[in-house]
C-alpha cells in the first residue's frame, strides 16, 4: 500500500528542517512509526532513533529492520520516554490517529515533554476545510504476481472535530479480484486551530507540503507541514503559559 512513498526523500526533509531550526542534537523519535522506514533513513545518517507505535506486529518488523534503534508500544496520545529527545517526527498525516482535539492536545503535550531544549517537532496536517470529498489518489503495484490497485480520500462532513481516511484495495491474482473498503477516523482541524494548539508550547513554522524544497505556506494549500521548537513552560496561577 505504501510503494509510492519516498522515505528517503521525507526523511532528507526533515533532517533539512531540523539543522536549521534544531538544537543540534541527535536523538530521535517517530511516532505511529509503523515498520521503521523512516527511522532506517535517520539512522543511516546519525541519528540514535526511538519508535513508537500502537501496534506491535509493526514494531516487530520495524526492529527487524533497524535492529540499532529500540521501540516502545504506546499511544502517541499519552506517551513518555524515559530519556528526552531533540528531534520528533510524526509522518504521514498520522497525526490525526489523534482521533479528537483533546486527544491531539494531550499528543503535544507529551511530545513537548519529550523534547529537550530546542527540540523540534514536525508532522503533516491536512487542513479540514480545503477537504475535496471527492477526490481520491490512486496507485499501482505488484507483488509476489499479484497486482494491486490503491486509492485514498479525505472526507469532512463540513463540521465537527472528525473526518475520514477512506481507502480501498483492489487484489487481482490469477483471473481473480477481490475488493475490500475502509475508513479511519480522524481529529479534523483547520491549520490556524492546528497553530493555535501548539503555540503555547512551541515556536510555530509552517511549510509547503513538497519535500523537494523549503518554502513558507500559501494561502490557497490545503496541505502543510508543521515544524515546532520547544518553548519553555512556565505556570502562573494554576494555568501554563508560554515563557
Amino acid at each position: 500500500m505504501c510503494a509510492d512513498i519516498d522515505y528517503e526523500a521525507q526523511s532528507t526533509y526533515v533532517r533539512r528542517l531540523h539543522h536549521l531550526f534544531g538544537n543540534g542534537g541527535m536523538h530521535h523519535l517517530d511516532l505511529a512509526c509503523g515498520t521503521g522506514p523512516h527511522i532506517r533513513h535517520l539512522i543511516d545518517n546519525g541519528y540514535q532513533s526511538l519508535g513508537l507505535d500502537l501496534n506491535q506486529p509493526m514494531l516487530d518488523q520495524a526492529k527487524i529492520r533497524c535492529p540499532e534503534a529500540s521501540f516502545i508500544q504506546q499511544d502517541m496520545t499519552r506517551f513518555a520516554v524515559e530519556s528526552q529527545v531533540d528531534l520528533i517526527t510524526c509522518f504521514l498525516y498520522s497525526i490525526h490517529y489523534s482521533g479528537d482535539i483533546e486527544k491531539l492536545k494531550a499528543c503535544i503535550a507529551s511530545a513537548h515533554a519529550a523534547l529537550r531544549d530546542g527540540g523540534m517537532f514536525c508532522f503533516n496536517v491536512v487542513e479540514k476545510d480545503m477537504i475535496d470529498n471527492s477526490s481520491f489518489v490512486s496507485h499501482r503495484a505488484e507483488h509476489n504476481s499479484d497486482s494491486f490497485t490503491f486509492a485514498s480520500g479525505w472526507h469532512y462532513p463540513g463540521s465537527g472535530e472528525q473526518q475520514k481516511l477512506k481507502l480501498s484495495i483492489e487484489k487481482q491474482s490469477n483471473g481473480e479480484i477481490l475488493k475490500w473498503k475502509d475508513e479511519h477516523p480522524m481529529v479534523a482541524v483547520s491549520f490556524e486551530q492546528m497553530r493555535h494548539l501548539l503555540e503555547p508550547f512551541f515556536e510555530v513554522y509552517m511549510f509547503e507540503h513538497d519535500y523537494e524544497k523549503i518554502v513558507p505556506l500559501k494561502s490557497t494549500s490545503g496541505n502543510a507541514f508543521f515544524a515546532c521548537i520547544k518553548r519553555e513552560i512556565s505556570v502562573a496561577n494554576g494555568q501554563e503559559l508560554a515563557a
